[in-house]
């Protein structure tokens, strides 16, 4: 019963705050994950007079969805995303990636070693600080673009590209970053690169099953005429690539985008292509993506606001001027208008989830601690800064993209001319209204 009315209770807050951000212009992420930040305080007063919710924050159901929620929002923007598009934009996904990665990690290093100088953990610190601030999270870019309706466009193929690319370089510096918390050095070159030998396996090997025995598989099961088999079979294609990151020692949250990038309607069909689409698309708007976004909320800590504000304010700072000018910069050097590469380097400041990810790996080492401190602030801050660029980058992307278009779905699988400087998002028959928004 407690489970029951905790999920309830998660679910319609996320749905009110949503509604409640979308009717004030914003997307509905940025409502979720203001609902989560009431209810972690709301819990803190109320927890002791209302038993059932006051574990809500640490409710291993709630955290359970939300890894649910993040598994569907990768592979909805696998399905969104065709092979051809990342090859054909390669070179400047690639810049961007870099650029969106290096330049924050090295600002996010220097200001923790400038402050640290006199802890024995200084670079463990700087160096967590660094990567923490390097990923750009895939779930919540997917989501912010599917709320602004721009899934197709230019600027969305760029940011998810980049940030695929930017996954994977966050796994070579997480591993980076447990070596030097393990041994308190840097790793040594043979063990960095077993990693990038690790990586390229399994892109070698998604790629080729998706090109040469995925089509067929695909084909036989659309003989069978029923939606459903098509899509148990795209779920567990996306757990299979997943199971092989995680053997390969990388992070299973690549599986499902390789595996959704080719589910293509040249293979299944147009018509069971789109419905599987909008099933997908429809339990993650409706359900899914609201937990995923309240936990991030859940994890808000106000008070280091006050406890360490220059602590705060300099990793913000970090955070967006790496990402607006690391990712921006270099999207348009390749050939984007000045608004879609500022809109780049904006989507590329979405963290969340991954960055709590590796912010948890630090807790379990010991190397940062809840609370007070400095190593507890800098826990909090980072915290804090994920979220608060999480909110911020829909923001960010609504106003430089604010005369741009919604992307059809039609549109976002038609094969696009690579674009010379263009000034906008080129304009396309607007998608249907449907739960995103």
């Amino acid at each position: 019963m407690t489970i029951l009315f905790q999920l309830f209770v998660v679910l319609l807050l996320a749905r009110l705050f949503g509604e409640a951000s979308h009717r004030l212009g914003q997307p509905t992420s940025v409502g979720e994950i203001v609902a989560g930040a009431a209810a972690a305080t709301a819990v803190a007063w109320l927890a002791p007079e209302f038993p059932p919710l006051a574990d809500l924050p640490d409710s291993p159901v709630v955290s359970y969805s939300a890894e649910v929620g993040i598994f569907t929002l990768i592979l909805l923007a696998g399905v969104e995303m065709k092979p051809a598009e990342i090859v054909q934009r390669s070179w400047r996904s690639v810049a961007v990636a870099a650029g969106g990665a290096l330049m924050p990690l090295a600002l996010g290093f220097g200001f923790v070693w400038f402050l640290a100088a006199d802890n024995p953990d200084r670079l463990p610190l700087a160096l967590l600080t660094g990567v923490a601030l390097a990923i750009t999270a895939l779930p919540a870019s997917v989501r912010v673009l599917e709320d602004l309706g721009l899934m197709g466009g230019e600027t969305a193929r760029v940011i998810l590209a980049a940030a695929v690319i930017d996954d994977v370089l966050g796994l070579i510096l997480l591993a980076v970053l447990l070596a030097v918390i393990e041994t308190g050095g840097a790793p040594a070159p043979l063990a960095l690169a077993l990693m990038l030998g690790k990586v390229a396996l399994f892109f070698g090997l998604s790629i080729g099953f998706g090109w040469h025995i995925y089509p067929h598989i695909r084909r036989g099961v659309a003989m069978m005429q029923a939606m459903s088999v098509e899509a148990s079979a795209l779920v567990m294609a996306a757990l299979a690539y997943g199971a092989l990151a995680e053997l390969l020692g990388l992070h299973w949250i690549l599986g499902p985008f390789m595996a959704g990038m080719f589910f293509e309607p040249e293979h299944v069909g147009a018509a069971v292509y789109e419905r599987i689409r909008m099933a997908v698309a429809s339990l993650v708007n409706g359900v899914l993506g609201p937990l995923f976004f309240f936990t991030i909320g859940l994890s808000i800590d106000l008070t280091v606001a006050a406890a360490a504000p220059g602590l705060v304010a300099g990793l913000l700072s970090v955070a967006f001027l790496g990402k607006l000018l690391g990712a921006g910069l270099p999207a348009y050097a390749f050939g984007l208008s000045p608004r879609q590469a500022a809109a780049v380097g904006a989507g590329m400041c979405s963290r969340g989830a991954v960055e709590l990810v590796i912010l948890s790996i630090a807790l379990q080492s010991g190397l940062i601690a809840r609370g007070n401190g400095e190593a507890g602030h800098l826990f909090s801050a980072l915290v804090l800064t994920a979220v608060v660029t999480t909110i911020a980058a829909p923001m960010l992307m609504r106003w430089f993209l604010r005369d741009a278009q919604p992307v059809s779905s039609e549109a976002a699988r038609a094969p696009s001319p690579a674009p010379s400087r263009p000034t906008a998002t080129a304009p396309h028959r607007g998608r249907r209204r449907n739960d995103s928004r």
